[in-house]
């Protein structure tokens, strides 16, 4: 059956698109301008399209973001609901007991308006589609710009190609599939615009960033800092903020990676090819401008520490953040903080922590794993952090972990005359405490009341490692663990070794690469792992339709007991005792189908005629 998208639903976000130009000329001075000197003058023209980057709206007294930010993974974690989207998965737990529980849960529909107009909140949803008419708006009027370089014109063109098809793959994500906008449409244009099917959304995803790279090539933007692919970019060009033709062709490998998952897949092997063929593309391209993989020891510049990293193609700079910051509510504890009562903490689970493998190689997700690696002398669970992957004392920060200011992470509690003594990362005075043993290092960048710093945090909306995994993952579907894809140079298993060995890591077992049966598992585990904490793993465990068995739980965190002088240092070698348990009730996760996309509004759904909405959940 055909299903129609009832724009009148998002009557309301169009024309607020077009008050941004009202707001704009509003703001002119006594002399006014008029809609020809907005965008036939190039800084006019400029700061109408850079809304879609900085744009606000008013919401209430104040003015709120309505931008491309709201999309972004950090920044959508930095709000006052404490969570990110790794958290609404098996992945992390939140500190303290808030809405994200009950989302993880399987409750969304009565604060659904958070997502999609609240601008107190994230409103993604009016956010993107004002993006959207902002750049049809652009593209439409364009040709009325004068005495302006043709480069410049090319660069707004592919920007604004570009920023239409990211507005649109993140409405996709978070609500499945949607009618795919061109032009600016008006009140008198037809509203019964057919909804695509996801297949369908994304190949126009996809052509909107084949022409983007065609813009951003002949505007010689393939990168921003320093054109010439012979010198290394310095990384402190102002507009990095902006996307480049890298990024596009970037963009458009994810895109078609997510055609090719089970949960969109229309075509079969041939969509893995090109998904795989797409990927090799777009790592060559990388590589043509000079970006690379940073060396272990620079590793956490993708996060924190510089505004920008040469492995990101594109990313978003958050600026200095404090310990005390509010924006970092969602990721330090109560404890670090020195706030006994607001902030949460990123608690990643042992679930999480058990898909970090033994230096060696031995994966530990499953209690048979554990056995094996310990019977090779690889495990121990009473010494477990022990000759791990050198990405989860980067990633992790777990009981005697060393930090700065603590010396070491004290996360434990000692029985004193029948009673628990907790220490201080436990200390129960503060909401925002650990239920599950960990906390998140990888963003965290070392700031807390004992470490007052404020360090550079960024966000990498793409950067190189992710290509790797992606073409990776679509060569092991097409061709096989083994077999390069045609013209690239990497099989799957040499991509997926690239990524490992650049931080120090073993290569994958033998023993897994024998099919992409066997593969298989181990790409989507060093994807995990790669990726960690960026947003990826949300969207992940849908599209591989594996959301159903991982969000089925159960979940578990680590009892860490200190033990009394006395103890058996042959069964307790680290003087602690660690018990795996279940978390609270109210902490596991639950799954249902309708989780794979997030529903609209009930108002939005009364106001439609012909419109299949998404399921509540």
């Amino acid at each position: 059956m055909k299903k129609y998208f009832i724009l009148i639903l998002f009557a309301g976000l169009m024309v607020t698109a077009t008050s941004c130009l009202e707001d704009y000329l509003d703001k002119a001075p006594e002399s006014g301008l008029t809609e020809e000197q907005v965008f036939s003058k190039y800084e006019n023209f400029k700061k109408f399209f850079d809304a879609v980057y900085e744009g606000q709206k008013r919401y209430g007294s104040d003015w709120k973001d309505y931008n491309i930010k709201t999309a972004f993974p950090l920044y959508f974690a930095m709000w006052d609901q404490k969570y990110a989207w790794w958290q609404l998965t098996d992945m992390s737990d939140l500190g303290r007991y808030m809405e994200g529980q009950a989302i993880k849960g399987g409750q969304v529909a009565s604060i659904i308006n958070k997502f999609t107009y609240d601008g107190n909140r994230r409103p993604i949803l009016e956010s993107m589609f004002i993006v959207i008419r902002i750049c049809n708006m652009s593209l439409q009027k364009i040709d009325m710009l004068k005495d302006v370089k043709p480069e410049d014109v090319d660069d707004f063109m592919a920007q604004a190609y570009f920023v239409r098809a990211f507005a649109h793959l993140e409405l996709f994500r978070i609500w499945g599939p949607m009618p795919y906008i061109r032009q600016v449409v008006g009140p008198d244009d037809q509203w019964d615009i057919p909804r695509l099917s996801k297949y369908e959304t994304l190949m126009n995803i996809a052509a909107d960033m084949d022409t983007a790279v065609y813009y951003f090539e002949k505007a010689n933007r393939m990168r921003r800092d320093n054109p010439n692919p012979t010198e290394p970019g310095h990384l402190n060009h102002p507009e990095l903020f902006r996307p480049n033709g890298s990024a596009a062709k970037a963009l458009k490998a994810r895109v078609l990676l997510y055609a090719a998952s089970p949960l969109n897949n229309e075509k079969g092997v041939k969509a893995w090819e090109e998904a795989a063929k797409a990927n090799w593309e777009a790592i060559q391209t990388a590589q043509q401008w000079g970006y690379t993989l940073l060396d272990a020891k620079d590793y956490k510049y993708n996060y924190v520490g510089t505004r920008y990293s040469n492995e990101q193609l594109w990313g978003w700079s958050a600026g200095n953040k404090s310990y005390n910051s509010g924006d970092q509510a969602f990721l330090i504890c109560g404890p670090m903080s020195a706030n006994k009562n607001s902030f949460s903490g990123d608690c990643p689970t042992q679930n999480m922590v058990d898909k970090f493998e033994t230096k060696w190689g031995d994966p530990l997700n499953t209690p048979a794993e554990r056995e094996a690696a310990a019977a090779l002398g690889h495990y121990n669970e009473q010494d477990p952090y022990k000759n791990r992957d050198p990405r989860f004392y980067i990633d992790i920060i777990y009981n005697t972990a060393p930090i700065p200011g603590y010396g070491t992470a004290k996360m434990y509690y000692e029985m004193k005359n029948g009673n628990a003594s907790y220490s201080e990362l436990l200390d129960q005075n503060y909401a925002g405490i650990t239920r599950t043993g960990y906390y998140q290092r990888k963003r965290w960048g070392e700031q807390s009341v004992k470490n007052k710093i404020k360090p550079l945090i960024t966000d990498p909306i793409i950067r190189l490692a992710e290509l790797y995994l992606n073409y990776a993952e679509a060569a092991n579907e097409a061709y096989g663990p083994n077999t390069p894809a045609p013209g690239a140079s990497l099989t799957a298993v040499q991509a997926i070794n690239l990524i490992r060995d650049r931080i120090g890591m073993a290569p994958v077992q033998d023993k897994f690469t024998a099919s992409k049966e066997d593969f298989r598992p181990r790409i989507k585990n060093e994807r995990t792992i790669e990726l960690c904490f960026e947003g990826h793993y949300y969207q992940d465990i849908r599209r591989w339709m594996d959301a159903p068995q991982t969000m089925a739980g159960p979940l578990y965190g680590m009892d860490v007991e200190k033990l009394p002088s006395g103890y058996d240092k042959t069964q307790y070698p680290t003087g602690y005792k660690y018990t795996r348990i279940l978390l609270p009730a109210d902490r596991q996760t639950r799954w249902k189908d309708e989780m794979y996309y997030f529903p609209f509004d009930n108002d939005d759904m009364y106001k439609m005629k012909n419109f299949v909405p998404n399921p509540v959940w």
